[in-house]
């Protein structure tokens, strides 16, 4: 389940070469956590600078993912039993997709070809 490519895909050409590992092009697509904790709370936040279109894309993702995909909504309903919230379940969703779709690029900068199945994938 997951987006059409057409639709809502970043506009520029990301080639996987660019990035020297899943966290770099985590980074790149705004979905690296950060360290948000104050005093006795730990958490984190996505890091919201860098390519907004890619983190867009994954957002909405991930909206689908949570609201059609029967395990996204288990892992959702097993994040907020551990008293998370639903954005944090969301943020370590939008980071699978990234791994999910560095992969994918990963793959194709091997073929050099991207088919609409392996986007639709995701």
């Amino acid at each position: 389940m997951g987006v059409h490519h057409s639709r809502s895909g970043p506009r520029q050409l990301v080639t996987p070469s660019r990035f020297r590992s899943k966290a770099a092009f985590a980074s790149f697509a705004a979905v690296s956590p950060i360290l948000a904790s104050s005093g006795l709370t730990n958490r984190h936040r996505i890091n919201r600078s860098s390519d907004r279109q890619l983190n867009r894309a994954l957002h909405t993702i991930t909206l689908i993912r949570m609201r059609l995909d029967p395990t996204a909504k288990t892992y959702v309903a097993g994040r907020i039993s551990e008293e998370k919230t639903s954005r944090d379940a969301q943020r370590c969703l939008k980071r699978a997709a990234s791994r999910q779709l560095s992969k994918i690029l990963e793959r194709s900068d091997r073929t050099t070809r991207i088919s609409s199945e392996q986007l639709d994938a995701i």
